[in-house]
């Protein structure tokens, strides 16, 4: 699992143990990939501390680069065959990633979403307005893919196909990205509930939406004039189906 940071030093020591423990209970060799941008909250240094108890990585990268950049700089430093990335702050859930594993698995997967947008899902604790904000922004998305939460940050892939893409965007949105760049054929979907962060700073702006904006522009001439694609599958998992 690849976890990009920036000022996210109040809980990842205890995220990454988390992570550890619900792996080690369902007997996954699991391997953390921590991307920092220079974090002025000393996330780096606590990511190192972490990286000399448990099997992980740790990344330093030399300012603010961007969340899309990290992702990739994770994967393609990871050696196991299937990757995923997640938030630092518990707002996915790690004791999800065992279940994530095994519906992908059970998919033959290329891609699958953690979703807050099917049944099953939701974003407890939201104001209505950033409700409505975040169902918009997946909406206008929904002509490129069948995924219904292509937003979403929280998601595993074949590493051979993340690494087969060419990625434009730097912020937010690196799984839509990944969707339409890398055209993963077998999509599945896989109900959470998203938590809000209860420590750090939310990394939204406008800036960042702006920029999803333009990467939607961009996908968009993609899929009209890139030329054929070969055909998805797609599958949605019910709550407690696995």
């Amino acid at each position: 699992m690849v976890i990009p940071t920036y000022n996210e030093r109040d809980r990842l020591a205890e995220l990454v143990r988390a992570l550890f423990a619900a792996a080690a209970g369902s007997r996954i060799d699991l391997e953390v990939v921590v991307v920092d941008d220079d974090s002025p909250d000393g996330t780096g240094d606590v990511a190192d501390d972490l990286a000399r108890t448990y099997p992980m990585r740790v990344i330093h990268r030399a300012g603010k680069l961007g969340l899309g950049t990290a992702v990739i700089a994770g994967f393609q430093a990871a050696s196991a065959d299937i990757v995923g990335c997640m938030d630092a702050d518990f707002s996915h859930p790690p004791a999800l990633v065992p279940t994530m594993l095994k519906a992908f698995r059970l998919a033959d997967a290329d891609i699958l979403v953690a979703s807050r947008y099917v049944p099953g899902g939701g974003t407890p604790g939201w104001p209505w307005t950033r409700r409505l904000l975040s169902r918009a922004g997946c909406a206008i998305a929904r002509p490129l893919s069948p995924i219904r939460d292509a937003a979403s940050g929280f998601f595993l892939i074949r590493r051979s196909l993340a690494q087969s893409a060419t990625i434009k965007a730097r912020g937010f949105k690196i799984c839509l990205e990944l969707i339409m760049r890398a055209w993963p054929e077998r999509l599945a979907e896989l109900p959470y509930r998203f938590e809000d962060r209860q420590a750090g700073q939310s990394k939204m702006s406008l800036r960042e939406a702006t920029g999803y904006l333009v990467q939607l522009r961009d996908l968009y001439l993609l899929r009209i004039f890139g030329g054929s694609r070969p055909r998805r599958s797609y599958r949605r998992f019910r709550r407690g189906e696995i």
